[in-house]
Formats: structure tokens, C-alpha cells, sequence
């Protein structure tokens, strides 16, 4: 079983982008995910929705991108409105008391921006990477 913990970066700001809560995220990627994948609001100031499935993490993480663009989409926005972006990262060591990310989930930020190579560059993506199991993290644009 796969664990995402999922976030929100949302770097755009446009009407046909707004911001979405907990419940409204889970709610419409639940509606757009294939079946097998769960998806549950969280009660998180950063983690927004825990997503879980019988899955690899990259196809877990293609599923999510996929539901994500067809929730923009079901809500008017068109697929130029902005590029998608999941940054994942598997949690290797323990977590501590009461953490909701737990040693084995992964803890994915869904961004939405303008410029994907602009917004890598601005977190140092590739510095972040070093040091990580070649398995222990991802980048998938949808």
C-alpha cells in the first residue's frame, strides 16, 4: 500500500484557479480517480489530503496529477491555465509522537505554477534531491 500525504502550492493567481480546501480537494479528486485509489481530507495546516492505493508511487503519483487536471478542468480550466507538478519524497526515518507523516508515506506537493523549470530552480530542486535514495523521490509533471 502507497501513501501520499499531499500538499498545495499554488503559485498562480487567476480566477479559474482557486485556492481549494481540505475537503473540496479530496472530494473532487475522490470523484476522479480510478477505483482502488482512496482519498481522504486532512485536518492539517500543510498536509491537505491523505490519497492511498495498491500502487507504485509513480503510478499512484501519475493517478493524482491526472485526477488533479480533470478537477481543474470539470471546475473551467483549461490545460494552458497552468503546468502541474508533484514533488514527492518517501519519509525514511522515524517519525516523531503524533506526526501525521510517517516513516514509508510520502509527503507529495502538488504545485501549480506558470513555469515549471522557474519554480525548480526557486526551491533549489536539484540541491534538495542530493543526499536522497535515488527511490525516495520523485518529480512528475502532468
Amino acid at each position: 500500500m502507497t501513501r501520499f500525504l499531499l500538499s498545495h502550492n499554488l503559485q498562480v493567481d487567476s480566477d479559474r484557479l482557486p485556492a481549494l480546501s481540505a475537503v473540496d480537494l479530496a472530494t473532487g479528486l475522490a470523484a476522479h480517480v480510478p477505483t482502488g485509489i482512496q482519498a481522504q481530507a486532512l485536518s492539517h495546516p500543510h498536509w491537505l489530503v491523505q490519497v492511498e492505493a495498491d500502487l507504485l508511487p509513480a503510478d499512484l503519483a501519475e493517478a493524482v496529477l491526472l485526477a488533479w487536471r480533470r478537477l481543474r478542468s470539470s471546475a473551467g480550466a483549461s490545460v494552458d491555465t497552468c503546468q502541474l507538478l508533484a514533488l514527492g519524497g518517501r519519509k525514511d526515518d522515524p517519525a516523531g509522537p503524533g506526526a501525521v507523516l510517517q516513516q514509508g508515506d510520502w509527503g507529495v506537493d502538488v504545485v501549480e505554477t506558470l513555469d515549471v523549470v522557474a519554480f525548480l530552480q526557486s526551491i533549489n530542486w536539484e540541491q534538495l534531491k542530493q543526499g536522497r535514495a535515488a527511490d525516495g523521490v520523485f518529480e512528475l509533471r502532468g
